[in-house]
């Protein structure tokens, strides 16, 4: 956990700040002795105009429940300490009022100065169903060259 409290506009900084994925080609690692098993891959990014800004992109897709997925990002600090900005998590589970639908955690000022997860704050949304949706969703949320996703389709609603 991070010692250091951040504003929204630092966290809306580190967002919208354009980054550079230097790993395009992060090969997937099975991982089918932990419980879930899933398969993960890394990504890694710069930022384009501050190259001292790191961070960390990931892929995470349970092998049984294609539901169960998460794609997240963490801003990386000098010193090995992470700050998870974002996570899309699929519709496997409950989260507060969400009950088992595509939902996104957000990093907030308030959570940190509560002392809670940065990203424990979470909201529904309809924007993905999918791992690749997930993704395709955090690469337009914050502004990622160098990795290619398709939006899903979206699902027609009943008469």
């Amino acid at each position: 956990m991070n010692d250091r409290l951040y504003t929204t506009a630092e966290l809306d900084e580190l967002r919208s700040m354009p980054k550079q994925v230097t790993n395009p080609r992060a090969r997937w690692l099975e991982k089918p002795k932990t419980r879930p098993a899933h398969r993960q891959r890394q990504f890694e990014a710069r930022g384009r105009k501050n190259e001292e800004a790191r961070f960390s992109i990931y892929q995470r897709q349970n092998l049984v429940d294609d539901s169960d997925f998460s794609c997240g990002i963490a801003y990386l600090l000098p010193g090995g300490q992470r700050l998870t900005l974002s996570r899309y998590n699929g519709p496997s589970h409950e989260h507060g009022d969400i009950a088992y639908r595509p939902h996104i955690h957000c990093a907030s000022e308030q959570a940190i100065t509560a002392g809670r997860k940065p990203e424990s704050e979470a909201h529904e949304t309809d924007r993905f169903q999918t791992l690749e949706g997930a993704l395709a969703c955090l690469i337009e949320d914050f502004d990622l060259d160098g990795l290619d996703a398709a939006h899903d389709v979206p699902i027609p609603s009943l008469p």
